[in-house]
């Protein structure tokens, strides 16, 4: 992206006159994207970005200023349908702050202390603060107290009427309530006024927005028509406040937040701003909770701080908080400036949206072998940080937003959120770009990849052999409910495979004393501990090894169930999708997923690898479920039993035959209650479920266990 204009001494007043010119024709162009057809092209770091190589030249050569430059008035104008409003009161917007840190706030200050004569030492200018939200500003008319008219800034002079789509924002009260009468909301006046212009922001949450959107998604899957899902709250709370139809304006859920007064006739206005906040809470408004009052520069420094780091916890988007001089007889004295007022200032957070290239579409490997696709992008500074690489999360989305090698595209960043594409401009395109199409094998191992039917996601098929999912197969073969290798952690399993002491499961169990002493913070009797757990979890179970393998979708429950049915390690690695599917509770995706599993030549050489590091179980014939004592039967556990845990209940009634449950139902056939039972067996007794105690459940257990 260039840099902002720059003027040498040798530059020709002809070439600024004409990149002047460009500016002017881009931002009108970028305005009327934005402000009239709520489909902005650019993010609005790169629209400031123009706009201030734009001041920068009119600074520079007052000369080329033009009355219809847009640095010379608020940009908008009355959408086509929408019958125009007149404001009695001009809604101006406010100065920008483009200065990220703390000396943005520090130059307002003195910018305000400069304009009021204040010498150094002189008491602190008192402030209030406030968030900027991210939507669209609305004048409320209220006559006698009655809602009349809610109308667009539109050009700061002329807005739209907007009135019947304003109605369907329940947030917004039809009718004032009357003030309080104190002191600190001002002297007492007749109620209702006979106009109060109440001015704020119509914006969409978070979760309105993505709720929104799902429902889009799913009119688009069920093949509705002309059917979008939305770019960005915004936009989307834009588009919906301008809409010609209000019933089509009432299917977005949109919220208001009230920030400043327009005309006020027959009221007495409160002397600070703070104060007229109060008041509009009193009358029913909502106004923003993240809101201070604090003196001096060092208070807004403060407050910007503290709202930064809420910033990504919000349940609506900012991009910035907005000073304002508390004192109303203060900003009348400061007056304003232009188009703005010399009382106020927003000031901005780093960008969460800027415009970069596309250099590359790398496919990346995680932890559980799931294949993402990741655009390596020219860097840029967004967010706070420098960002080269974005997500494209799947080729669905990659598609979706037709992502190619070369594209200029919008990247987002909020906070700790993987960057990510959220727009491309195609106009931009270089000739040739190719549309991605995810690979055929793992990038890392070679291996099939698969995308299993109905997900999104492909997945390579290598599992163990894989090195990406190296560390990931670990844990999860060491953690309790597999092999139980205690000691076995995070930080040891990124040494063994950091180091390239470990690299398949079998390597574990070569692992010697010394090799595991030399490791960073490892004594030798936490090496020999390691090794003695790594002895023991030799001896366990088929269902514990079959879990232990990370086979997709076979959690511990499928694997009780696999070695039920089949007995033997081996009848389970043979069988066809058909037989494994004869097995309870599997499916065809469960069934295809085990068969893809050991179908990987490599897969199958760990299991043998294991075995021969000297990993056994007990095997047998299979079992048949309906001779089990208890098959069929479904039990719940809750509180604490007497000599039994809660693991070793689990795995006396499953050997049984019976299905444990995590929740009681009227599907429940009984409920084993210890010490501190709790909701559980309220539920039972509610449904009229038999309650049993720990000798109850033992009489009905065989003897032999």
């Amino acid at each position: 992206m260039p840099d902002l204009f720059s003027q040498s001494a040798d530059q020709p007043l002809s070439a600024v006159a004409t990149r002047a010119a460009e500016l002017r024709a881009l931002l009108h162009h970028h305005a009327h994207r934005y402000y009239v057809l709520d489909a902005p092209e650019i993010p609005d770091a790169e629209y400031d970005r123009l706009f201030q190589e734009l001041q920068a030249i009119e600074a520079a050569h007052p000369e080329l200023r033009t009355p219809d430059s847009p640095t010379q008035r608020v940009i908008g104008q009355v959408l086509d349908g929408l019958l125009p409003v007149r404001h009695a009161v001009p809604m101006l917007s406010i100065d920008t702050e483009t200065d990220t840190t703390p000396e943005g706030a520090r130059a307002f200050d003195a910018r305000v202390r400069k304009a009021l004569s204040l010498e150094d030492g002189a008491p602190p200018v008192e402030y209030a603060a406030e968030l900027k939200f991210d939507g669209l500003a609305i004048n409320l008319r209220y006559e006698h107290g009655v809602l009349v008219q809610a109308a667009t800034r539109g050009d700061g002079e002329t807005g739209e009427d907007v009135t019947q789509n304003i109605r369907t924002i329940n947030q917004i009260p039809l009718r004032l309530l009357a003030p309080p009468h104190t002191a600190a909301l001002g002297e007492a006046s007749p109620w209702p006024p006979e106009v109060l212009e109440v001015r704020g922001e119509v914006y969409m949450r978070r979760d309105d927005f993505e709720a929104l959107n799902e429902r889009q998604r799913e009119k688009i899957a069920a093949g509705a028509k002309g059917e979008k899902t939305f770019i960005n709250p915004r936009n989307t709370a834009a588009g919906a406040v301008r809409q010609l139809d209000p019933a089509m304006a009432a299917q977005r859920p949109l919220s208001f937040y009230a920030y400043g007064l327009g005309e006020v006739r027959g009221w007495a206005v409160p002397p600070t701003h703070g104060a007229l906040m109060d008041a509009f809470v009193a009358m029913g408004l909502p106004v923003c909770e993240h809101r201070t009052l604090g003196e001096g520069a060092e208070a807004l420094v403060a407050f910007h701080a503290r709202m930064g780091a809420l910033r990504d916890s919000l349940p609506f988007d900012i991009d910035g908080v907005v000073y304002k001089v508390n004192s109303l007889a203060l900003q009348q004295q400061l007056g304003f400036k232009s188009r703005e007022p010399r009382w106020a200032v927003a000031h901005k957070y780093p960008a969460q949206e800027m415009l970069t290239t596309v250099l590359a579409i790398e496919v990346q490997v995680g932890r559980t072998g799931k294949l993402t696709p990741v655009a390596k992008l020219a860097p840029v500074f967004v967010g706070g940080v420098t960002v080269t690489n974005a997500t494209l999360h799947n080729e669905f989305e990659a598609r979706r937003k037709d992502v190619r090698v070369g594209d200029t595209v919008i990247v987002r960043r909020a906070g700790d959120v993987i960057p990510e594409v959220v727009g491309v401009l195609p106009e931009k395109r270089p000739a040739g770009a190719e549309v991605f199409t995810m690979l055929t094998h793992c990038p890392v191992c070679g291996s099939a990849a698969v995308r299993e039917e109905g997900e999104a996601d492909h997945r390579c098929t290598g599992g163990l052999f894989c090195s990406a999912q190296r560390k990931q197969a670990l844990l999860h073969f060491a953690q309790r409910r597999a092999l139980d290798i205690e000691g076995l952690g995070d930080k040891l399993v990124d040494q063994l495979v950091d180091g390239e002491v470990v690299k398949t499961l079998p390597d574990l169990y070569r692992l010697g004393l010394s090799s595991l002493a030399a490791l960073d913070r490892m004594a030798e009797k936490s090496a020999q501990n390691i090794v003695d757990a790594l002895q023991k979890s030799k001896q366990t179970t088929l269902p514990r090894f079959l879990y232990g393998l990370g086979i997709r979708h076979v959690g511990e429950s499928t694997a009780k169930d696999l070695a039920r049915h089949f007995g033997r390690l081996d009848a389970i690695m043979d069988a066809s999708v058909e037989q494994l599917m004869e097995a309870p509770d599997v499916g065809p995706v469960v069934a295809q997923s085990i068969r893809t599993f050991f179908d990987q030549a490599h897969n199958r050489e760990v299991v043998e690898q294991l075995r021969a590091c000297g990993l056994q179980w007990a095997e047998g014939e299979p079992a048949p479920r309906a001779l089990l004592p208890l098959a069929g039967q479904t039990f719940v556990l809750t509180g604490t039993l007497p000599t039994l845990s809660r693991e070793e209940a689990k795995e006396r009634l499953e050997a049984a035959g019976a299905k444990v449950a995590g929740s009681v139902s009227k599907k429940t056939s009984y409920v084993v209650a210890g010490e501190e039972a709790g909701s559980k067996l309220d539920k039972a007794r509610e449904l009229g479920i038999t309650v049993l105690d720990e000798a109850g459940l033992l009489a009905l257990l065989p003897v032999d266990g």
